[in-house]
């Protein structure tokens, strides 16, 4: 039996490199594809091989061009929403303009390769439904980030309906676990972690009561093997294809900060500051269409996952 080979872009970094891992230990032959821009090269699998491009580049092309891939996971991205609003022509050009790069050479190979698109779950859908979110609900992001996470799923559809191309769109809620870097909403796990182990207060903004949907990072990379081996849709909407990764639940930051203390069985000071304007209060997504069309469930719960994750800050 042939071994099928996977491209995971962005595989140097927190998530990507988790995908790289559930991929590696499933049986398939790995390539990274890192700027390592922000990702790191020791992240990368061992058993893995290593090219470093950016996915707007020629060298992203010619490695998909010359690879004979059978799945592309992309994670590589621009990932911080507060880049993306002062520099909205920047987040576009490398989370659209990159990723088209890579459909535009997938579709060149002439081969039937799934492209494995990480998109948003938590900034798509907007505040101006009610949540828990489901995927056909109407796209209205706060954000430049979000725009061109849905933009690239809107190029996806295209490619598919008009070039027969093969791809997967998977939402994340809010992502944490080992290796997480303080960056995006789910960033507050890795900044609250370090400022435990310091022992330093935990600042909360408002009253803490927003919510959030916190994923477990492997629960995330292990839909990535599931994404890759399903069977998929004819081409339609552009929702047609997408599923959300979430856990259904929502944590409030104080939950999440009372569950890391409890875990680390230790206590600092909880102090809170002014609201952020305009900061969203709840988000949650439905999981119903994962669990149907892709198998997946999470299984690593709140408590799990945050104790893990805790550990893993403790132990670097």
């Amino acid at each position: 039996m042939t071994t099928r080979r996977v491209l995971v872009t962005g595989g140097a970094g927190f998530i990507g490199s988790t995908v790289a891992d559930s991929v590696l230990a499933d049986g398939w032959s790995v390539t990274v594809l890192d700027s390592l821009v922000t990702g790191k090269r020791a992240q990368v699998p061992a058993g893995a091989s290593f090219v470093e491009a950016d996915i707007r580049s020629k060298a992203a092309a010619d490695c998909i061009r010359d690879g004979n891939f059978d799945v592309v996971c992309h994670l590589a991205a621009q990932i911080d929403v507060r880049k993306s609003v002062t520099d909205p022509a920047f987040d576009v050009d490398v989370n659209v303009g990159g990723s088209v790069n890579l459909m535009s050479a997938v579709h060149a190979t002439g081969r039937k390769t799934r492209m494995i698109f990480a998109s948003t779950g938590g900034a798509v859908y907007g505040d101006f439904v009610a949540p828990p979110n489901i995927e056909t609900y109407p796209k209205d992001p706060e954000s430049p980030y979000g725009i061109a996470k849905f933009a690239t799923e809107l190029y996806l559809a295209y490619y598919a309906r008009v070039h027969k191309l093969d791809y997967i769109a998977l939402r994340f809620a809010n992502v944490y676990g080992p290796r997480q870097d303080p960056h995006g909403e789910a960033g507050v796990v890795a900044i609250f972690c370090q400022r435990i182990i310091d022992g330093k207060a935990l600042t909360v903004f408002g009253d803490g009561g927003q919510t959030r949907d916190y994923v477990f990072v492997g629960d995330v990379a292990r839909a990535h093997v599931l994404a890759a081996k399903r069977e998929t849709i004819p081409a339609g909407r552009v929702d047609d294809r997408a599923f959300n990764l979430g856990t259904a639940k929502e944590t409030s930051v104080v939950e999440l900060a009372q569950i890391l203390m409890k875990g680390a069985k230790k206590e600092v000071p909880l102090n809170h500051a002014e609201a952020r304007a305009g900061e969203q209060r709840r988000s949650v997504v439905s999981i119903d269409k994962a669990k149907a069309g892709l198998g997946w469930a999470p299984e690593v719960s709140i408590e799990e996952g945050l104790r893990r994750t805790y550990d893993w800050f403790a132990n670097r």
